[in-house]
C-alpha cells in the first residue's frame, strides 16, 4: 500500500547547465533548447539549473549567442518554473576577483533578466568571497543558496562543513548546496554530513553530486534519508558519467513512499524523447566522448574532477610527457597540503593541477612557480581551508608578504572604467558585463552581431573552432 508523500523531494533539473557542461563543454544552443522548454516547464521541477557556470562563456565564445537574451527566452518559455544560475562569488562568471560595484550590478542584472535562485560558491569555502554576491542577491529578492565546495583532506570534517553551513544562513542563505563536483561523495558520508547540516542549520538543504566514481545514486538516497530536501539531477540521456544521476530514476525510486518527489514519468519522458535525438547527435558528431559516460573510480584516490584530467592530460601531451600522468596524480594531494588543502573546483584546480604538472616536468618540486599559484599562496583568492607554513610561504613568495584581508578589498570600484572601455561596443549595460567578464572575446562577439543585424554573413566555425580556457 502507498505511503502518503508528507515530505516531497524537490528536484533541481541540471540538462540545461551542468550536464552539457560535464558532457559536451557547454555546447548546447539556445536553438537545441527552445523546444523543449514549454514541457519542461509543465513537468513541476523546483526548479532549472539553465545559466551561470561556463555557459556565458561558451555563448560568446563558441555559439556565436547572447547570454542575456539567452535567458530571457528561457524565462519567457518557462514562466512557471524557477530559474537558478551558478555564481563564483567574487569571480562572478569570469577567471579574476571583481570589484564590489561589478559584482553587484551583475547581480541585479541577472534577477531583472529572470534568474530566481543564484546558487553562489568559494572555491575556497571563504565566506568573505560571497559576502557582497549574498548581500546583493538578497537586495533584488533572489533566493540565495549558499555552496558548500565538498572535498576530503586532514581539516574538511562534517565539523568544518557544518560551521561554514552556519555561516552561511547568518550571512542570509536561503539553502545550501552540497556541492560535490568531483564524486567524492560515499553514501555512509553523505547521511551524516546531512545529518550534521540538518541539526546546525534550520534552511533546506540540497545534495549536488556528479556521477563520475560511480557514487551518486547510493549517495543521495543515503541524503534523502538522512532528511535533504533538493536533489540536483538530470534528465537521462544526459545523466551518469562526468554529468549527474538520471532524473527519472530518482522520481521512480522515490514513489510511493513519504518522499515522493510528485512528478510524472509521462511528463519527464516527453523531456527525455527530446535529449535522447540530442545525445544521438553528439555522439555521431563527436562531441560527446563515450568516455565521459563511463566511471572513473581514479576519481576517489586522487580527488580530480573530470574535466581537470582531461586538462591534465593535454598539458602532458603538449610537453610530450603522457608517461608522466601517473606521477602527476600523485603530486597533486601533495601540491594540495602544502597549499592548505583548497578544494579542487575552478579556479583552483587548474592552479594545482598546472603547478603539480610543473613540478613532475621539470625534475624538481617548485623550480618553476605558476603566477597563480604564487597568488593562491599570497591569498589573492581568499584565505585557504588551512595555514600554509611560513615556511612554505616564503620558499614561494621570497620576501614578498601575504595578504591578510578579504582579496576584494583591495579592487577600486571599476564600473565605471568598464563602461568607458565597452562604449565602442555596448549596446546595453548588459554588454558592458559580458565585457566585464570576456574582455578579449566579447568585442569579437559583439561586432558578429553587429554584422548579423546589418545581414553580414558570420563564419561560425570561426567561434567553434576555438577551445575554452581552464
Amino acid at each position: 500500500m502507498a505511503t502518503t508523500n508528507t515530505n516531497p523531494v524537490k528536484i533541481t533539473e541540471v540538462a540545461l547547465r551542468d550536464s552539457h557542461q560535464s558532457l559536451i563543454a557547454t555546447r548546447m544552443t539556445m536553438d537545441e533548447m527552445r523546444p523543449i522548454l514549454p514541457a519542461m516547464n509543465e513537468v513541476g521541477y523546483y526548479s532549472v539549473e539553465c545559466w551561470g557556470g561556463a555557459t556565458f562563456d561558451s555563448c560568446i565564445r563558441f555559439l556565436d549567442e547572447d547570454p542575456w537574451e539567452r535567458l530571457r527566452i528561457l524565462r519567457k518559455e518557462m514562466p512557471d518554473t524557477k530559474l537558478q544560475m551558478l555564481f563564483r562569488g567574487q569571480n562572478m562568471l569570469g577567471y579574476r576577483h571583481y570589484a564590489d560595484d561589478a559584482v553587484e550590478y551583475f547581480v541585479q542584472k541577472s534577477v531583472a533578466n529572470g534568474i530566481d535562485i543564484m546558487r553562489i560558491f568559494d572555491a575556497l569555502n571563504d565566506p568573505r568571497n560571497l559576502e557582497t554576491a549574498i548581500k546583493a542577491a538578497k537586495k533584488e529578492k533572489s533566493h540565495v543558496q549558499g555552496c558548500i565546495s565538498y572535498t576530503l583532506s586532514p581539516v574538511h570534517n562534517n565539523e568544518y562543513f557544518a560551521n561554514y553551513a552556519k555561516t552561511l544562513e547568518n550571512m542570509g542563505a536561503d539553502s545550501i548546496c552540497i556541492k560535490d563536483m568531483a564524486g567524492l561523495l560515499t553514501p555512509y558520508a553523505t547521511y551524516e554530513l546531512v545529518k550534521s547540516l540538518k541539526s546546525t542549520i534550520a534552511i533546506p538543504v540540497d545534495i549536488h553530486s556528479h556521477y563520475t566514481s560511480g557514487l551518486a545514486s547510493m549517495s543521495i538516497l543515503k541524503g534523502i534519508e538522512a532528511g535533504a530536501d533538493i536533489i540536483d539531477t538530470s534528465i537521462s540521456p544526459l545523466s551518469l558519467g562526468t554529468s549527474h544521476m538520471p532524473t527519472e530514476s530518482l522520481v521512480a525510486a522515490l514513489q510511493g513512499t513519504n518522499r515522493d518527489t510528485g512528478l510524472d514519468l509521462k511528463k519527464l519522458d516527453v523531456v527525455r524523447q527530446h535529449f535522447a535525438k540530442l545525445r544521438e547527435k553528439y555522439l555521431a558528431s563527436g562531441q560527446l566522448s563515450p568516455k565521459m559516460l563511463g566511471v572513473d573510480a581514479n576519481t576517489l584516490l586522487y580527488q580530480v574532477p573530470g574535466g581537470m584530467l582531461s586538462n591534465l592530460l593535454k598539458q602532458l601531451k603538449d610537453a610530450g610527457k603522457e608517461d608522466q600522468l601517473e606521477a602527476v596524480l600523485q603530486e597533486i594531494p601533495r601540491v594540495r597540503e602544502d597549499s592548505g588543502y583548497p578544494p579542487l573546483v575552478t579556479p583552483t584546480s587548474q592552479i594545482v593541477g598546472t603547478q603539480a604538472v610543473f613540478n613532475v616536468i621539470m625534475g624538481e618540486r617548485y623550480k618553476m612557480v605558476t603566477k597563480e599559484f604564487k597568488g593562491l599562496v599570497h591569498g589573492d583568492y581568499g584565505k585557504t581551508p588551512a595555514p600554509i607554513s611560513a615556511e612554505f610561504t616564503k620558499r614561494i613568495l621570497g620576501d614578498e608578504e601575504p595578504i591578510t584581508c578579504r582579496p576584494a578589498d583591495l579592487i577600486a570600484p571599476e564600473m565605471d572604467k568598464l563602461r568607458a572601455e565597452a562604449q565602442k561596443w555596448a549596446k546595453s549595460e548588459e554588454d558592458v558585463l559580458t565585457y566585464a567578464m570576456f574582455p578579449q572575446v566579447a568585442p569579437k562577439f559583439f561586432e558578429s552581431r553587429n554584422n548579423k543585424e546589418q545581414g553580414v554573413d558570420v563564419d561560425h566555425a570561426d567561434f567553434a573552432s576555438k577551445s575554452l580556457p581552464v
